[in-house]
């Protein structure tokens, strides 16, 4: 008699357990499922992007920093150096990386999902 029992309850834990990773992975797979998913990796490829953006930034300006000590242009004109960093089609003056990309990612609008649900790829 507890054989059985135990047997029951295994059975209907394992039915349980693969009717809620189904309907998982229906959610997960549905037209919004995969909107959400998409938008999600957009958004993270994007905020990677302008972090890989900012490193190159600062990369270049430490370069430029090494090439001024090194060349001796430490105490030249300011405006003469300003003058070559302006892009070409920005006011003098006006730089490109003057106000810098937030870390983090935009919000979206229109798309909701449960996050909770895409903790199932274990």
């Amino acid at each position: 008699m507890f054989r059985r029992s135990f047997w029951f309850v295994t059975g209907a834990a394992t039915g349980v357990w693969a009717t809620v990773k189904v309907n998982r992975a229906v959610r997960r797979l549905s037209p919004e499922g995969l909107a959400a998913t998409a938008a999600d990796r957009a958004l993270e490829t994007g905020a990677r992007l302008r972090l890989f953006a900012r490193d190159v930034r600062a990369g270049m300006a430490q370069r430029e920093g090494e090439l001024h000590d090194a060349l001796g242009l430490r105490g030249a004109d300011p405006e003469a150096l300003t003058a070559r960093q302006d892009a070409p089609g920005l006011p003098a003056g006006a730089h490109r990386d003057r106000e810098a990309a937030p870390d983090f990612p935009a919000q979206r609008r229109g798309i909701t999902y449960n996050a909770y649900d895409r903790k199932d790829e274990h």
